[in-house]
Parts: structure tokens; C-alpha cells; sequence
């Protein structure tokens, strides 16, 4: 076990954080309204523990294998968010800890689940400084993509091994380079990421969104975190601002590999892939269902009104982004479970999305039909084709596998969040899929006008394991915290 390296890679880690944390202490600056003190400490602690780690334990040798690439994610991911708590502390906006950090392992994790429940509507003082609302929505932008991938694309690599530290990170079944150098290949991820941004950024001010609050919706939707500025979420903002926002979750929850295919003019690879056909299916399905039971129910006054709740409300929870422009709480009960499946579901591999992940649904529904066929064919040998690819025997069982322990695991939090007197049934199923699916709103008492507020402690602490959980894919976090990992042999 390479110990310095690990050490060495999380001190850089807090070194880019304290580098991040300038950017809303300038928003601060030009505001004025408070919290600049409070980043400052802050970027201070991040870069004085990182350069701490970095010096005192500078690695002889820099190889990563697949042991350190999963403990440096872990690692990295609990310590960028118990020195990114640190400005919600200080400036006093989140008192406790426990709740700050809650706050900010949704916000790095793009899960979106608050604690805070006094933001208030538009044209009313905002119940936090701008400052603090930027940086607590710029660790999705942050978190989105990944931050360590962010780390890789800004200096040179230690090691072509470090593809361990990336697949540990970057969400989904199957992870590779896109071009032969792992940096080019962070370099080109966070540039697409980058300019995606940008122009969401545009559009939301061409439809008359003020810049400020573009930024913190972008970063949002960018990252499909949703933390918003309002307690009616972007429910404040006029159609036009919805359907962009609807349209930019459903691209942010798209492969990005797609949008390379795109950029070399690989134009049929990206259009006949498998994974982009069904995801667009199931939220297109899942559109039309919504909105008729909806309409049938009479919750709006036309069709285009439900068409686009329904539209938004659909792709913020595939992409689990979680936004709201209505309270689908109130909504009928065959509509909201349709919004229960998606959160399961989750947006495509290799996207800023949460979720089981389209092309893991598509794995594991082709194993169990291949299993069908050898009950009544025992001699039988069943191919797995995904992307017209033959999927090798490893990955089929290591996708199956991640279902089971998901599911195990889910059940777990499950059961301890119901030793909660205060929440029924509902409220704590899903605020624990919610959670580990990245999403943010569930249903009930952490429905889009409810909060994660009033659980206790231990709850808070349990539901931050599980964004983690779900953001890094369960194996990282797993990994971590069994004891013959940190073995040397």
C-alpha cells in the first residue's frame, strides 16, 4: 500500500480546494453582505492542512493501483467536505457542524438535500449571503464532474496508473480514456463540462434571469445537484427560464463520451448509441405518462402548463437534479411513483447524474433475460452485447453485484432512519433514495417544500453516508472502511 502517495494526493486535493474557496470570497467582496471572513479562514485551513500533507509525506514513489485509486477518492471526498463546512460554520449561516456538513457532502455529492429552510421567495432578503449561497452551489459545479478528474486536468499527470483514481470517480459500469493520455482526456471532459455551462449561463440571461442567479442555477443543473435560491425553487422564474433549464438537465444527463463523438464528427457512433436511445425513451415515457395523470387530475388550467411541469419534473429527476418548479408532492399518486422509479433509474454513464445509471438498468435487465434463456435452454451460451460490443463475463457480475449491495445497503440506512419517531414511512424511503441517488427532494416531510432539518444527528450523518455512497459508486467508500484494505500485502 502506497501510504505517502494517498496522503499526497489528498493534500493536493485541499490545496486546489483553498484555491476554489477565492472565488466566492470575491463574490463576497462585491456583495458586501457578509461570509468573506469565513472563506478566507477557510481557503487558510484547506491549504495549510493540504500543504501539510503534501510536504510531510511527499510520496518516493508515485504508482497508484487499483487499492490507492479507491481509498484516494474516499478520502479525498470526506475531507473536501469537512474543510468545505468550514464557511457555513464561520460565517454562522449553519451553526452545527453536523448540519454544515450535511450541506456540503449534498452539494459536492450533486445531491441537493438541504438543511436549510429560510431562503425565502424572490424580491425578499435571501435568508443566506451571497457569498455563502455561491459557494454552497459552486461544490456542484465542482462535484459534478468530479473533482479529482478537475485536479488531473489542471496538472500533470504522476502516473498513467492514476486511470484508477478516474474510474473510481467518474460514475458508471465502464470507464476509459478518450484519447491515449489520461490529462487529455480530463482536459477534454471539463472543457465540454465548461462550455455547456456557458452557455446555459447565456441562454438563462436571454430569458431574462439576472446573472447572479443564472450562475447559481447553472451550477445546479451542471452538476444536476439542485440547490437553489429559493424556497419555491425555480418555481420563481418565468416559462421560458423552466423549459431551458429542463433542457439543459436532460444534456447534462447525457454520456459525455456522446458529446466527444460529437466534436470529432463521429456522428453515427453518437447517435446510434444504445444508452442515449433508451434514456431518451424512458423520459419521454415517462413525460406522456406524468402529464396525463396529471391533466386527467386537473392540477393546472392548460396543457401546456401540465406538459411542462410534467417535462421538468421528469428530467430533474431522471438527471437527479432535483429542481421543482411545483410541489409534485401534491401531485396523484400514480405520477409521483413514476417519479420514484426515475430516481432509481438515473441519468447515463459518464454523465454528472446519479442514479443506478441507464446503462447498469440495461446490463442487469440483459443478464436476468440471459438467465430466463438458460432455464429453459441449460446448454445454451448467451452473449452480452452492449453498444455492439460483447460485454466480458467481469463486468456483467461486478454490475450485478453493485445492485445487490446498492439494494443491501439501501436497506440498511433504510431501517436506521426509521428508528426516527418524527418521519412516517414515506418521508424516510425517500429521502434515503434521495440521497444515495443524488437527487435531492424526496417525498413527504423532505418533499420539494419540506427539509432534511429536523433529523437528528445520527440521521444526518447516516444520509451523508449515503450521498457519498451513491456519488462515488459504493465501492470507494466500501473499500475505505474494511480494515484488510489498508493491508500492505
Amino acid at each position: 500500500m502506497n501510504y505517502r502517495m494517498i496522503f499526497y494526493m489528498v493534500g493536493r486535493l485541499l490545496q486546489l480546494e483553498a484555491a476554489l474557496l477565492l472565488l466566492p470570497a470575491v463574490v463576497c467582496v462585491v456583495y458586501g453582505d457578509g461570509g468573506l471572513a469565513a472563506m478566507l479562514i477557510s481557503a487558510g485551513v484547506a491549504l495549510l492542512v493540504g500543504t501539510g500533507l503534501t510536504l510531510l509525506r511527499r510520496p518516493k514513489n508515485h504508482t497508484i493501483y487499483a487499492k490507492e485509486g479507491f481509498i484516494i477518492v474516499a478520502l479525498s471526498w470526506v475531507a473536501l467536505s469537512l474543510v468545505g463546512a468550514l464557511p457555513f460554520v464561520l460565517s454562522g449561516e449553519i451553526p452545527r457542524f453536523v448540519d454544515a456538513f450535511f450541506e456540503t457532502v449534498s452539494g459536492f455529492t450533486t445531491t441537493g438535500s438541504s438543511v436549510v429552510t429560510d431562503l425565502g421567495r424572490m424580491g425578499e432578503t435571501l435568508g443566506m449571503s451571497h457569498g455563502v449561497l455561491f459557494w454552497r452551489s459552486f461544490t456542484h459545479w465542482i462535484g459534478g464532474m468530479g473533482v479529482l478528474v478537475l485536479m488531473m486536468a489542471l496538472s500533470p499527470s504522476q502516473s498513467g496508473r492514476t486511470i484508477h483514481v478516474m474510474r473510481a470517480e467518474v460514475p458508471g459500469p465502464i470507464v476509459g480514456k478518450l484519447v491515449p493520455r489520461l490529462r487529455d482526456t480530463a482536459k477534454i471532459l471539463y472543457l465540454l463540462y465548461l462550455v455547456l455551462t456557458v452557455v446555459e449561463v447565456l441562454c438563462l440571461l436571454v430569458a431574462g434571469m439576472p446573472l447572479f442567479d443564472s450562475l447559481i442555477h447553472t451550477f445546479g443543473t451542471a452538476g444536476t445537484g439542485g440547490f437553489g435560491m429559493y424556497s419555491t425553487s425555480i418555481g420563481e422564474y418565468n416559462a421560458a427560464c423552466q423549459w431551458i433549464i429542463t433542457v439543459f438537465m436532460w444534456l447534462f444527463g447525457v454520456n459525455f463520451n456522446i458529446y466527444y463523438l460529437l466534436l470529432i464528427r463521429s456522428f453515427r457512433s453518437a447517435f446510434t448509441n444504445r444508452e442515449l436511445w433508451a434514456y431518451f425513451g424512458i423520459t419521454v415515457a415517462a413525460i406522456g405518462a406524468v402529464s396525463l395523470n396529471v391533466a386527467l387530475a386537473g392540477d393546472y388550467a392548460t396543457v401546456g402548463e401540465t406538459v411542462r411541469h410534467a417535462a421538468f419534473q421528469a428530467s430533474s429527476i431522471i438527471t437527479t437534479t432535483g429542481y421543482a418548479t411545483t410541489d409534485f408532492n401534491l401531485w396523484p399518486m400514480f405520477a409521483k411513483c413514476v417519479l420514484v422509479l426515475l430516481m432509481f433509474i438515473g441519468a447515463s454513464a459518464g454523465s454528472t447524474g446519479g442514479g443506478l445509471k441507464v446503462s447498469r438498468v440495461m446490463l442487469v435487465g440483459k443478464a436476468v433475460g440471459r438467465e430466463l434463456k438458460r432455464l429453459v435452454h441449460p446448454r445454451s451460451v448467451g452473449v452480452i452485447r452492449l453498444e455492439g460490443k460483447r460485454v466480458e463475463e467481469p463486468v456483467v457480475q461486478s454490475a450485478t453485484a453493485y445492485v445487490a449491495l446498492y439494494f443491501l445497503l439501501f436497506g440498511a440506512a433504510f431501517l436506521l432512519l426509521c428508528l426516527e419517531p418524527l418521519f412516517d414511512l414515506e418521508s424516510n424511503f425517500t429521502a434515503v433514495a434521495a440521497c444515495i441517488n443524488n437527487i435531492g427532494p424526496g417525498l413527504g416531510a423532505v418533499g420539494p417544500t419540506g427539509s432534511f432539518a429536523d433529523y437528528s444527528a445520527l440521521s444526518k450523518v447516516v444520509l451523508s453516508f449515503a450521498m457519498l455512497l451513491g456519488r462515488l459508486e459504493i465501492y470507494p467508500l466500501v473499500l475505505a472502511l474494511m480494515p484488510g484494505t489498508w493491508t500492505k500485502r
